[in-house]
């Protein structure tokens, strides 16, 4: 017999019912003669308080709110890759081919398509053996990935039957398992999971592994680890959802999970159109079969923007069980707090800091915390890296989500609009911007790529720095009036922002670089900055130092060098070689 309540109140999206004693707190529940989709967020007595998915329009006091015994939950299962959910994991397609327009009421928690037939590799017999995270069979979803069933958590016995390997859908029981309590447990070839509870895991691992983005400011400047977390703020038009774009296009992760929460409707149809015809540039295959995009639109009902992330870090976490390193882009927190804040108000809470309830750090961290390196259930090793979009109003930093942000986050990647506006991508300020993973990250550094990478790094952002310094002096005075050691540091800084650290997406030597390449990149120019310093020490002037010819092949070798071929580089070295050593000949041929 299913529990019933009745409703009593309705505040959008937020409602509240009478007789509701026996309901469970974040329990998803049924509303109203279309079965609306909600969640309960509290009870006191026989009160119960509801935040429902769905548009409420047309709901009226007194209709009945059914109970459905279990939380707010995704589906688990082949099919996910290649697909586009709204917030609550409800395929948009089919949702599209039944209304063109508007999400119709009442349809359900729609999820997988469960009459598609599926090739299926059982990997288990009769007799065997089996526990938490045992792939019991593997199914090829897309030409990309290979989807693996694993054995949820909790189950451990022998297994009594297993289905011989072919076509079956979703929903064919293809093994059965007894416990040890004599218990017999179907296992099909989906399951499901709820979104607001961390899957488990046997070990959370330490960070030991960059994720290689081929994005210069990232991989040499500021690393993203695998399994870290990263935040993205930027004001309107700096290139947030360019950026994530090109991590989601070019990163070294397995699988990508991209979710558009709160975002405009025009710039979540751009995602939707452009995904689709990326072509992965590892496997030349389409980029969606390695992809899950979750689009929930500002338009869209509040609580469902709210529950997106989650069901984001839920997927993220299936696909990492199988042994998979999963990339999850928010775009934006922002957004999800703002959903957060209004539902906050609708319940009366009181509100801290600029309105957002409370509880907002905590939250945040929640989110956040669910990302890690860790060895599986299955005693594989996966990970989920999260990377977020802010969206602070006026690119204000000191706004309440960017503050907490960065407090739960390992790299602060923070977009500066005067560098966007110079068409300066990505516009990532090196002035502003940290990541905490550069010490635990220097050893692979040096193991993969050089001994003195980090030591490179340092050099050169110091650069950055003492340039950051001086630009007060010339807007103030010009820079003639600086000693030539520093108009050096100018010009050096210059070159390590024109030719370094500026990137164009839509070249095809500069939008995917290499680590051997930045490396030698970084070092053409620290190499530079030592004969060009020892010259000044020889009291040659920097207008004869400065040879705009070869500060233009440097600058431009992002473009003339190949990512494949790094010879060119090697020549340009011979070049300076000759150059500064008949240089310096001279001036020490005039001083002695």
């Amino acid at each position: 017999m299913k529990i019933k309540g009745v409703l009593s109140a309705i505040n959008g999206p937020v409602v509240q019912g009478e007789g509701m004693e026996e309901f469970k707190m974040r329990e998803m529940v049924l509303v109203g003669r279309h079965r609306l989709i909600a969640e309960v967020i509290a009870l006191d007595q026989g009160t119960g308080t509801l935040q429902v998915y769905e548009e409420t329009e047309g709901l009226t006091i007194g209709e009945e709110i059914v109970s459905s015994g279990r939380p707010l939950s995704v589906t688990l299962g082949p099919g996910l890759l290649g697909n586009i959910f709204d917030g609550i994991e409800r395929p948009l397609k089919k949702i599209a081919g039944m209304d063109p327009y508007f999400f119709p009421q009442g349809i359900g928690l729609i999820s997988l398509d469960f009459e598609k037939i599926w090739e299926t590799r059982i990997t288990v017999k009769v007799g065997d053996q089996v526990g938490p995270g045992t792939i019991y069979g593997r199914i090829q979803e897309t030409l990309l990935m290979e989807h693996r069933l694993m054995v949820p958590e909790g189950l451990r016995g022998e297994v009594i039957m297993a289905a011989p390997s072919g076509s079956y859908d979703l929903e064919t029981v293809v093994v059965k398992v007894k416990d040890a309590l004599g218990g017999i447990h179907e296992l099909k070839l989906h399951a499901s999971w709820p979104v607001r509870t961390p899957r488990s895991v046997k070990e959370r691992l330490k960070i030991s592994q960059p994720l290689i983005t081929g994005q210069r400011v990232l991989d040499i400047f500021f690393p993203i680890a695998k399994g870290g977390t990263a935040a993205i703020p930027g004001g309107f038009g700096t290139g947030k959802t360019m950026t994530q774009h090109q991590l989601a296009k070019w990163s070294d992760a397995d699988i990508i999970i991209y979710v558009g929460c709160g975002e405009r409707g025009n710039e979540m149809t751009d995602v939707l159109e452009e995904f689709p015809k990326l072509i992965d540039p590892k496997s030349q295959r389409p980029l969606m079969e390695r992809t899950i995009l979750i689009a929930n639109t500002s338009n869209m009902p509040v609580a469902a923007r709210e529950a997106s992330i989650y069901t984001g870090i839920t997927l993220g976490e299936y696909y990492r069980d199988m042994g998979y390193d999963v990339a999850i882009m928010a775009d934006s927190t922002s957004r999800w707090a703002e959903a957060l804040r209004e539902i906050s108000g609708r319940l009366e809470e009181m509100p801290a800091e600029e309105g957002y309830p409370a509880y907002l750090p905590s939250r945040l961290a929640q989110f956040y915390e669910r990302a890690g390196m860790v060895t599986t259930l299955g005693d594989s090793q996966g990970s989920v890296t999260i990377i977020g979009a802010v969206s602070p109003a006026g690119g204000d930093f000191s706004e309440p989500v960017t503050e907490n942000t960065k407090r739960f986050v390992g790299a602060f990647l923070a977009l500066d609009r005067s560098l966007a506006y110079a068409r300066h991508y990505p516009s990532i300020n090196w002035l502003n911007s940290y990541s905490s993973y550069v010490t635990v990250l220097g050893g692979w550094y040096e193991d993969h790529v050089s001994p003195d990478v980090m030591k490179l790094r340092g050099e050169m952002l110091g650069i950055l720095h003492q340039e950051a310094r001086l630009s007060d002096i010339v807007q103030l005075v010009g820079e003639d009036v600086l000693p030539d050691s520093e108009r050096l540091v100018l010009e050096i800084a210059r070159i390590i922002r024109v030719g370094f650290l500026q990137q164009n997406a839509f070249h095809p030597q500069d939008t995917f670089v290499p680590l051997t390449k930045q490396y030698l990149m970084l070092s053409t120019i620290k190499y530079l900055h030592d004969l060009t310093r020892r010259g000044i020490g020889l009291g040659i002037p920097i207008s004869r130092l400065r040879n705009p010819q070869l500060f233009e092949k440097i600058i431009k070798a992002k473009y003339t060098v190949p990512n494949d071929d790094l010879k060119p580089l090697a020549v340009i070295l011979e070049e300076m070689d000759h150059y500064y050593e008949d240089l310096f000949a001279q001036y020490e041929k005039v001083t002695s």
